[in-house]
């Protein structure tokens, strides 16, 4: 196996990502990387509900004392894994 560079700078860096990674890394002795505690990218939406909706998610997610944006998360969630399943 060829040793792997030091990159310094960005530019270099940039340089040398275009490079095959296969002689100089034996993949077969990879882990998977396991990270717990990233927080997953959000993405805001603009979604139009009716106003009867959002109220009554209001009243839902007030009985829960949870933020309604929150609960509709969950619901959304939920339902997205129930339908992942079928």
């Amino acid at each position: 196996m060829k040793k792997i560079p030091k990159i310094r700078g960005e530019k270099a860096g940039r340089a040398s990502a275009v490079h095959d990674s296969t002689d100089r890394v034996d993949w077969s002795k990879a882990k998977k990387a396991v990270f717990p505690n990233l927080r997953p990218t959000l993405k805001s939406i603009s979604l139009r509900l009716p106003e009867s909706m959002i109220d009554e998610l209001r009243v839902l997610a007030n009985k829960r004392d949870v933020p309604y944006q929150s609960l509709l998360k969950m619901f959304l969630s939920e339902r997205i894994a129930e339908e992942l399943r079928a």
